[in-house]
């Protein structure tokens, strides 16, 4: 048996729709955005990750580019595969002769059906994994964050990822009540994309419109920071011509008030659903937002309002899934049971 663990290595990994990381002895190995780049014709892997993010828009018609994972979950099982298998390959774990089994966790949102989780451990397998498990994205995060997930205390967690936002209580070690709405950073990059349509009459790429929520995204009109107007460059829809326009961050935040809205209206509900000994605990700790979607400037400060509680931005809020995920790994016994 202990010769079999020698050869087994465990690696943590946080499947996200945007961006896929991966935790290999303690340490982020692997952080890239979740895409494949693949020839059409032969079907060849040309490109994973950041590679095939530069190839996005501007590819021809012999080579495609596929975000295998749409709204948090598996779309193209193929791509998934494929892309799991290169990402690992980034890790090199790989030393003589002998290819070591690989023992996975993977995080997933809380709110996927048991044929989506089967995807992922299906693609995980077909990647090379000899053991596969799965803990949810809310879990992780709070694990990631620093919270004591077993404590008789009730904790709110919101991930805003690409597809999916989480709102969960957790408390005791459990999800007491969960909301997953497939309404994230996707979402504000079509609200985003639609703006610059109808208001600017220019036609841009999904990702200038991640570049524009990146440079000059907001959650509401009154910031404290305030960036510099951001110059956008696409085609002009009447003209058909590249063209320039500048865009601030207040058309921004206008732009994107109706997919926050519909996240402030489920975290809304999570809290509506959440017994009574546990918002006392909640009205205590607060609200931790985590997931890149909390990066938007502002969203804190506009949760807070809506709610009238506190509201925390994790640290390195991108990562604390991951993180999580591989706290969860390294203390396998003391988690087991969170881990399915």
């Amino acid at each position: 048996m202990g010769a079999f663990n020698f050869f087994m290595k465990e690696i943590a990994i946080d499947l996200g729709t945007a961006n896929t990381i991966i935790i290999y002895n303690d340490k982020v190995v692997v952080d890239e955005p979740s895409i494949v780049a693949i020839e059409q014709p032969t079907g060849k892997v040309l490109a994973v990750g950041k590679k095939a993010m530069m190839m996005q828009g501007r590819t021809h018609s012999s080579i495609r580019t596929i975000r295998p994972l749409q709204n948090g979950v598996i779309a193209d099982f193929n791509a998934a595969e494929i892309m799991i298998r290169e990402l690992i390959k980034m890790i090199n774990i790989q030393k003589g002769v002998f290819t070591p089994a690989l023992k996975m966790v993977i995080c997933i949102p809380s709110g996927i059906t048991d044929v989506e989780e089967r995807a992922v451990k299906d693609s995980a397998e077909h990647a090379g994994a000899r053991d596969v498990r799965l803990i949810h994205e809310p879990m992780a995060a709070a694990i990631g964050i620093g919270i004591d997930v077993l404590e008789p205390t009730g904790n709110m967690i919101v991930d805003i990822g690409g597809g999916t936002s989480e709102i969960a209580v957790i408390a005791l070690g459990g999800i007491v009540n969960n909301t997953s709405i497939r309404v994230a950073g996707d979402e504000l990059n079509a609200n985003i994309v639609e703006y610059m349509r109808t208001e600017h009459k220019i036609n841009i790429g999904e990702s200038t419109a991640e570049m524009i929520k990146k440079e000059v995204g907001a959650a509401l009109p009154d910031i404290d920071v305030k960036p510099d107007d951001y110059a956008v460059h696409g085609r002009d829809m009447l003209t058909g011509i590249p063209k320039e326009v500048k865009v601030n961050y207040m058309e921004i935040a206008g732009a994107l008030d109706k997919t926050i809205s519909k996240i402030e209206t489920a975290i809304l509900n999570a809290l509506e659903k959440t017994p009574p000994e546990l918002s006392a605990d909640i009205y205590r700790t607060g609200i931790y937002l985590a997931g890149g979607g909390s990066l938007l400037r502002g969203l804190d400060k506009r949760i807070s309002r809506m709610t009238k509680l506190p509201v925390y931005v994790a640290e390195d809020p991108l990562r604390a899934v991951a993180r999580g995920t591989g706290i969860a790994l390294k203390n396998f016994n003391k988690f087991t049971f969170l881990i399915k």
